[in-house]
């Protein structure tokens, strides 16, 4: 029903991906980075041209606007659609340059700008279903950014329709983008009271039908190792060095499970993602991951385990072991809205489309907001191979997913 948006789609997200969004870990700022702010600038332009109400970014880089009623009926819920502006820190965004293969059939996509870079349909089996479909990747030197401004291109389409298409009922429909997502601070500065919504979608997923109410629960820890540090000419007996006890624990850590080369589905991990020290004083970063919060917590005693196994041989030095909570699995908040997900794989029936219930390996804005208060399980935007220089998306696959954020609109008013 939306094909005479295609055009639209398609240039919105070729403008969006070009506007260099990535969000910096290592900030204390918010937003993170300042051009984040670029991207949402243009987007409340856009938003206050469709008509939406108190389209505004706040000065932490949060957009908000509402898209008021046309229902007649006083009780349909307020339901937001989320996605977040900030690409991947794990690959360059600057000077994104997107290709698209038109009419894709089946062909080893070979990207300009870096040959070695293929996306080769045996890596990426859902091109099988995107036979003839317009494939958009980036050049071969950095990532495409379809994670997640495909996203925000589905609603910024939806929300076209549903402008230019005023007989269609609805309620009031919010919006929300959030800066740094991919450095897990989307939702830090969201004002839950100045978007005033009852239930939520974040429009992040991947596989064309998918739809997602359930993530990992997650933690991070840091280890801090003391050692005894002592001039090395002189140091027999006396050194104890901090780096090399962090590397024996890394080296402790199991090697056939628990990691995230070694697991899949429900499976969870232990991950080191950074080491840095001295003789004296050692850094570890962990990221633990289950869905389940007592699978949780067996992780994080084993590698306290380790940890303590390792120090038994270094008798003057210690160390501090620090858990931090990132998010929790938002499925038990949504087991107490069950109508927010069944009507969201009413919607992707609308559209012509399988449902594909499924879980996360990670986690989406979605499940901070959950457990904030506002249910919001998370509906494909059909970003694939996001975070690396090998990312595509298919535009068919977005307007689909613009298709069923308007059957979502249209069922909730429905059902009031």
């Amino acid at each position: 029903m939306m094909i005479n948006l295609k055009d639209a789609l398609l240039d919105r997200f070729l403008r969006y991906v070009k506007i260099d969004t990535q969000s910096d870990p290592e900030s204390e700022c918010s937003p993170s980075t300042e051009k984040q702010k670029n991207l949402g600038r243009i987007l409340v332009e856009e938003l206050e041209a469709f008509g939406l109400q108190n389209a505004e970014m706040d000065d932490f880089g949060v957009v908000y606007a509402t898209l008021s009623r046309n229902s007649t009926k006083t009780d349909v819920p307020k339901i937001m659609f989320c996605s977040h502006m900030d690409t991947s820190p794990d690959c360059s965004g600057e000077n994104v340059k997107p290709i698209i293969h038109e009419n894709y059939q089946g062909q080893d996509l070979i990207l300009p700008d870096d040959n070695s870079q293929v996306i080769r349909m045996s890596e990426h089996p859902d091109l099988k279903h995107q036979l003839g479909n317009d494939i958009i990747t980036a050049s071969g030197t950095t990532l495409l950014g379809a994670d997640n401004k495909a996203g925000l291109a589905a609603i910024m389409t939806a929300l076209e329709y549903l402008a230019k298409h005023p007989e269609i009922k609805h309620g009031d429909i919010k919006i929300l983008f959030t800066p740094d997502e991919e450095v897990g601070r989307g939702t830090e500065n969201v004002d839950l009271k100045r978007l005033d919504a009852d239930f939520g979608y974040t429009v992040d997923g991947e596989t064309l039908g998918s739809i997602e109410n359930e993530t990992f629960s997650a933690d991070g820890v840091e280890i801090r190792i003391h050692g005894v540090s002592a001039h090395p000419g002189f140091a027999k007996g006396k050194m104890q060095n901090a780096l090399k006890i962090g590397a024996e624990i890394i080296a402790a850590l199991p090697k056939e499970i628990l990691s995230p080369e070694t697991t899949e589905s429900k499976e969870g991990f232990i991950h080191p993602t950074d080491i840095q020290g001295n003789v004296e004083l050692c850094k570890l970063s962990f990221i633990v991951r289950d869905f389940d919060e007592s699978g949780l917590l067996k992780k994080e005693n084993l590698l306290k385990e380790i940890v303590e196994d390792v120090l038994k041989e270094y008798d003057n030095s210690s160390f501090e072991f620090m858990v931090k909570e990132q998010y929790r699995n938002m499925k038990v908040v949504l087991d107490n809205y069950p109508q927010v997900t069944e009507n969201a794989i009413q919607a992707i029936k609308r559209a012509g489309i399988e449902p594909k219930l499924q879980s996360i390996r990670g986690g989406t804005d979605g499940s901070k907001l959950s457990f904030m208060g506002l249910p919001c399980p998370n509906i494909f935007a059909g970003e694939h191979a996001f975070h690396s220089k090998l990312e595509w998306v298919s535009v068919q696959d977005m307007l689909k997913a613009a298709e069923v954020i308007v059957n979502l609109a249209i069922i909730y008013e429905e059902k009031a």
